[in-house]
């Protein structure tokens, strides 16, 4: 079995961030906090012109939160510190100067839909079915709220949020807008991104860094509001219920 990792690979102007963890892609702390730094440094690297975010494994993109570490959270800011995780991340997306692809090959839960929403321009296969799972643990989708809603719409987003079991199919988030295009095999999803990624470095990286400016404007208080989020899920994560339902998932 694979270690878990974030590995960055540029070439041709293109930065490719890759995250991967055995457990079906899910984010512990530490990787979390790996891709919150890669983001970060690739948006300052003269090099770059543009990202590609994606991550390893054939069949799940992101799992979301790491169960393992949700378990283990005792205290309210123990689970801040871990919902924070998954808002920096978001933040790094969102301040990042250059245009971030989404590549997303597979299944997405949680707050692999909040990382999927915070790309600028998201590519997926027909396997890249969406869920917002947070509520069938005694939770809510605090901290990626924002950010899928911005994609999805408030009608989208809390369909998603509150019908927590059901798995949304790839066609659906492309309607939502969530998904730009929707490919048949994951070969076909490769060949597409690299393309546009591609065709990307041959635009200005001025003008493309005022459009995102502009395409994220009226999040400018996201640090903060991604942070009030985060604190709500770090109380609620220490409720009887999301405890008593958490050993169940044991």
């Amino acid at each position: 079995m694979s270690d878990p990792y974030v590995k960055e690979d540029i070439q041709n102007g293109i930065s490719t961030i890759t995250f991967f963890h055995p457990a079906h892609n899910s984010l512990p702390g530490d990787i979390l906090a790996k891709l919150t730094h890669t983001i970060t440094e690739a948006g300052k690297n003269d090099e770059v012109k543009v990202i590609i975010l994606k991550s390893g494994g054939d069949r799940t993109f992101c799992a979301g939160a790491s169960f393992k570490e949700l378990i283990n959270i005792n205290d309210a800011e123990t689970g801040r510190v871990f919902f924070s995780g998954f808002a920096n991340v978001i933040n790094a997306m969102r301040t990042c100067p250059k245009f971030i692809i989404g590549r997303v090959q597979g299944k997405t839960v949680g707050g692999g839909v909040g990382v999927a929403s915070a790309t600028d321009y998201c590519m997926a296969s027909k396997f890249a079915s969406i869920k917002l799972s947070e509520l069938n643990v005694g939770i809510g989708p605090f901290v990626v709220g924002p950010a899928v809603e911005r994609k999805l719409g408030l009608t989208g987003m809390s369909q998603i949020a509150i019908d927590a079991n059901t798995f949304y199919d790839a066609e659906w988030a492309r309607q939502k807008g969530l998904y730009a295009q929707v490919y048949d095999t994951t070969e076909a999803l490769d060949e597409a991104v690299q393309a546009f990624a591609e065709n990307l470095c041959t635009y200005n990286p001025e003008a493309m860094r005022e459009m995102k400016t502009i395409f994220w404007k009226g999040t400018e208080n996201w640090d903060t509001l991604l942070a009030e989020r985060a604190a709500i899920s770090g109380r609620l994560v220490l409720s009887d219920f999301t405890k008593e339902t958490l050993k169940r998932f044991k």
